[in-house]
């Protein structure tokens, strides 16, 4: 019987032994109380040459200054070992005083470092994170090397275990900045494990990246209105707003198809759907654009959030504002940063609860920050509920992202007069 591919790590929905794997780890953590603090965990699940299946675990960076806990795989690199060269050269490299001969024994000492992380693939090849990190003219951030992904799959390699799927998930309390809720599955970081992951799964066969899919759909985008100057379409989940990186068609180009000039004045992610405007003039689009630049736009949302063990204890309606920024070694995720974040703001009201725990949502955005309404669902000081289908903020159930531009109102660019248009078919 043929094996499935391995996890696409930084677009996936868990395979169903693999939370369950997860789910007996926190049952164990919560019982012995061993881990206090909130830690990304993975589970790898793994198969020996008998073909005997079994799931490892580890935890990313060190748990109460310790690289090494029973029950984990061990680091890549101890760099913990109070006895080891690095703690003795850090030792002494903090002693000197501050200057170009501290700044440039530093920085040997960590590219020493980084060749002390040796990490392999599945075709046996065996390279350092600075070789691997410079292959793509790239220096490797601090850290890089000790999330859980790599230690997992590197402990398979080094013990001829062949690798068949993995997810990285959330224990303990929810940090500050980060989008992070106990038991929910996160997708690997793209800054320290994109280079890093994408080495050490050349060889295996591995999921092809779900962003990457050509659209497919039932569903084709409809023209909600049309005048000389304006179109307004409802947009389907999974279509791009305007052409990318992929070759998969674009609203704005089926709308080119169709109309001829169309010109875009905004966005939605391509897992939204909705309503959108679009100018088929010059003239119409910089009138648009100022409209969208001096929040004179006033846009709706519809949202399913997903159901959880925790009581939701938030007002029928209310005011979420968190300043927002992106994580630079995890694009395109955003967190709440206090120091140099933007604020963010947007208004909500439930619309329902239903008996299995989900809820119903209207959201307003009073600002137009990246990932916005994601975050605000999903962070603890938001409304600690992820968006059902959003696998990049803790809800990756493989359904749509139930997040819908449900109607947007607008002064018309050529009379002046507000229009308003409606999309209710979130489903």
């Amino acid at each position: 019987m043929a094996r499935a591919p391995f996890t696409y790590p930084f677009c996936y929905t868990p395979a169903p032994d693999i939370v369950a794997a997860a789910n007996r780890l926190i049952s164990f953590l919560d019982s012995s109380a061993s881990l206090k603090e909130g830690k990304m965990l993975g589970v790898l699940k793994v198969e020996d040459r008998e073909g005997v299946v079994d799931y490892l675990y580890a935890f990313s960076g060190t748990v109460g200054g310790r690289a090494v806990l029973p029950g984990f795989v061990p680091p890549i690199y101890d760099l913990t070992d109070p006895e080891g060269y690095f703690r003795r050269r850090e030792a002494e490299i903090g002693a000197m005083p501050a200057g170009p001969e501290r700044a440039a024994a530093s920085a040997e000492l960590q590219a020493w470092l980084f060749d002390q992380y040796r990490v392999s693939n599945a075709r046996g090849q065996t390279l350092s994170i600075r070789e691997v990190f410079a292959r793509r003219g790239l220096v490797p951030p601090g850290g890089t090397g000790d999330c859980a992904a790599p230690k997992l799959l590197q402990y398979a390699y080094t013990h001829q275990l062949t690798p068949l799927a993995m997810g990285e998930f959330w224990y303990g309390a929810s940090p500050v900045s980060e989008v992070r809720e106990q038991g929910r599955f996160y997708p690997s970081c793209t800054g320290k494990c994109g280079p890093l992951l994408s080495f050490m799964l050349e060889g295996l066969e591995v999921e092809p990246n779900p962003l990457d899919r050509e659209f497919t759909t039932d569903t084709e985008p409809r023209v909600l209105f049309e005048d000389p100057d304006i179109l307004v379409a409802a947009k389907p989940a999974g279509m791009l707003s305007v052409p990318g990186r992929t070759r998969a068609r674009s609203l704005l180009e089926w709308l080119r198809e169709r109309y001829g000039e169309v010109h875009s004045c905004h966005r939605l992610d391509m897992d939204t759907s909705g309503v959108m405007v679009f100018a088929r003039n010059l003239r119409a689009k910089v009138a648009l654009e100022r409209q969208f630049a001096g929040r004179e736009v006033v846009k709706t949302y519809r949202a399913r959030l997903v159901a959880s063990d925790r009581p939701f204890d938030h007002a029928r309606k209310g005011t979420i504002a968190l300043p927002l920024s992106l994580d630079y070694y995890d694009r395109p995720r955003q967190m709440v940063d206090r120091e140099h974040g933007k604020l963010a703001v947007t208004e909500y009201e439930v619309l329902a609860q239903f008996p299995d725990g989900q809820i119903d949502i209207r959201f307003t955005p009073k600002t137009g920050r990246s990932h916005q309404l994601r975050v605000h669902a999903a962070h603890a000081e938001g409304l600690g509920r992820p968006i059902k289908g959003d696998r990049l903020y803790g809800s990756p159930d493989g359904g749509r992202l139930f997040l819908h531009a449900e109607s947007l109102s607008f002064l018309h660019p050529a009379t002046g007069r507000r229009m308003i248009f409606e999309d209710k078919s979130l489903s």
